[in-house]
Order: structure tokens, then C-alpha cells, then sequence
């Protein structure tokens, strides 16, 4: 029996979208607490060993094969490296540089490497529709980029630093994204592949911290520890796998319209938090963003043997309950 495929409007994609969004745009603030007296490999370091930790926690208690063949863990340790270590690295750096909301709005800019890549190594079809409002969504993030950095009053060498960093975290970041997309990790269990990307990515992180920074450093704080296991657990061993089930439905580039709704979330926290003050460029940049997603998931009109703009994947590719 066929089945219609999946859009981001599907309430088994939608749920988990929004939770994802909502979490990650969360993060930023606590990612800064974790920038002071731990030099940033090493919270990231904990930060993955923390998730590695609870995804074989949670595959184990599912009683899931932990075990992958030679292939699939080689697709695993690429996985990780490109998501938990390179990505992850440039983020926390780029936050020593330009502010978190700058990064965060910066991020947004992967719905242009996923699409790009998706429809390269995914053959994922794209629509008018969709270009035009990822269009119009990034016209409304470069207002936001615009606010960001006229309210952060940077010098030209940490805005440049910062900003190189964070690109080259949305290349990481993109890159990982197109591979969940692909057979070989439709193939394997979300929850075991995860655990081992995890785990594959926080050694990197580990030998990386120690050659850079040098032997483990440790803040033992209740902020510190606490954020620690908010951005292992709630925002990585939750997430991901959420998040990586998305694109096996949607594609990368649908499910990259996160990263465009995240710097408003991220900037909602801070106005409760960080006593944040929208300015004009920041309220519209935010409503363009948002106009332009809502014509790039607009459902059209569905006729006859046209499979709409979404991917369409089998039923065993589908969302599942390991997510």
C-alpha cells in the first residue's frame, strides 16, 4: 500500500520539528556559560561524552543490536566528526568572537548548503516555491545579521573571525546533514548509529582538547555541570535523533528551516534573560524569515501522480519510535 509522503506540515514531522527548534534555540545562551574557565574542546568534549553515554543507554534499553559491520561504523566515526567535532569546535570558537545571537543567525545560512546539497547527492527536487521562500527567508536573516552587528558594536577582526568560524561550522553541520539523508544511514538503527557518531566525535574532541589545551579542566559549578548535562541530554541525545529522522522524511533542506526559526527563539530567551531589546531590523528581519517559510511549506494543491515537493521515502524510512 503507498502512502503519501511526508511534509514538514505532517503533524509526525511537525511535533518533532518544533520541539528540535525549540530546544536548540535554547542553546545559545547556555553555550555561553560554558566559555569561561573550561577552554571550549573540552566542553564539547563533555559535552558529546555526556550523549554518547545516554544514546547506548538508550539503545541498550530498547535491547538494540549496539554493534555496527565495518562500513556502517566507518560511516559513523565520518558522521561524527563532521557533526560532533568539527561543527561543535567552530560554533564554541566563533562564540568567543561575536555574540551568540550573531552565531545563531549566522546558522541559519545552512538551509542554502543543504538544499544546495541535497538536490547534488540526494536528487531531492526542488520548486519554485520553495526557492522563493528560502529566498525571501534569507532576505529577512540578513536583516537580522544586520541588527546583530550593529547592536554588538564589534571590531571588523572579531566579527571576521567569528563569522569565518561559524561558516565553517554550517559547512560541517550541512555536510552531516546531506549523509543522513543517504542509504547507508537509512539503513541503520537512528539510535545505535548515533550513539557511535557520538562517541567517534567525542574522542576527536577529547584528543583535540588535550593536544590544544592540554589535560582536562573542569568547572564545578551547579551552572556549569548543569548546562553540561542540559546540552548532552535535552539538546543532543533528544535532538538529534529527532532532528536526523526529519531529514530521512523531508530531505536536509526542508528540515533546515529550523535553523532559520531558531535565532527568534534564541532571541525570545534572551528578552526574558538577558534583558534583549528588539529593534526595528530585528522584528522585521524575523517576519520576513517567517513569511518566507510559511510560502516554502505551503501546502499546494495536490494532483495526480506528482509526488509534491517533499522527498518521498519508503515507509521503513520513515519517523519511527527510535527517535
Amino acid at each position: 500500500m503507498s502512502h503519501p509522503p511526508l511534509t514538514l506540515l505532517s503533524p509526525r514531522v511537525l511535533i518533532p520539528f518544533a520541539l528540535v527548534t525549540l530546544i536548540w534555540g535554547s542553546t545559545w545562551i547556555v553555550i555561553t556559560g560554558q566559555l569561561g574557565i573550561v577552554p571550549p574542546s573540552w566542553s564539547v568534549t563533555y559535552r558529546f561524552a555526556v550523549a554518547a553515554i545516554a544514546m547506548f543507554a538508550f539503545a541498550a534499553i530498547r535491547r538494540e543490536r549496539l554493534g555496527l559491520d565495518s562500513r556502517a561504523l566507518a560511516f559513523a566515526a565520518a558522521l561524527g566528526i563532521a557533526q560532533f567535532a568539527f561543527n561543535f569546535n567552530f560554533v564554541y570558537r566563533a562564540e568567543q568572537h561575536i555574540t551568540s545571537g550573531l552565531v545563531a543567525v549566522l546558522f541559519a545560512l545552512l538551509i542554502v548548503p543543504n538544499t544546495l546539497m541535497g538536490r547534488i547527492f540526494l536528487k531531492t527536487p526542488l520548486e519554485r516555491r520553495f526557492l522563493a521562500g528560502a529566498g525571501i527567508a534569507i532576505v529577512g536573516v540578513g536583516l537580522m545579521i544586520l541588527h546583530e552587528y550593529r547592536a554588538a558594536a564589534l571590531g571588523p577582526a572579531a566579527v571576521l573571525t567569528g563569522t569565518a568560524f561559524t561558516l565553517a561550522g554550517v559547512t560541517s553541520a550541512s555536510i552531516a546533514n546531506v549523509m543522513q539523508g543517504s542509504k547507508i544511514a537509512r539503513a541503520q538503527s537512528m539510535t545505535v548509529m548515533l550513539a557511535w557518531a557520538m562517541l567517534f566525535g567525542t574522542l576527536i574532541d577529547g584528543s583535540f582538547a588535550w593536544i590544544t589545551a592540554g589535560p582536562p579542566v573542569i568547572e564545578p559549578t551547579a551552572a556549569y555541570l548543569g548546562g553540561v548535562l542540559y546540552l548532552g541530554v535535552i539538546a543532543s541525545a533528544v535532538t538529534f535523533p529527532l532532528y536526523f529522522n526529519i531529514i530521512r522524511a523531508v530531505g536536509p533542506g526542508q528540515a533546515a528551516w529550523s535553523s532559520v526559526l531558531i535565532p527568534i527563539i534564541a532571541m525570545g530567551f534572551s528578552t526574558v534573560f538577558e534583558d534583549y531589546h528588539w529593534a526595528p531590523l530585528s522584528i522585521a528581519g524575523g517576519a520576513v524569515a517567517l513569511i518566507g517559510l510559511v510560502i516554502a511549506v505551503a501546502k499546494r494543491p495536490e494532483r495526480p501522480s506528482v509526488s509534491g515537493n517533499m522527498v518521498s521515502v519508503p515507509v521503513s524510512d520513515r519517523p519511527s519510535g527510535d527517535a
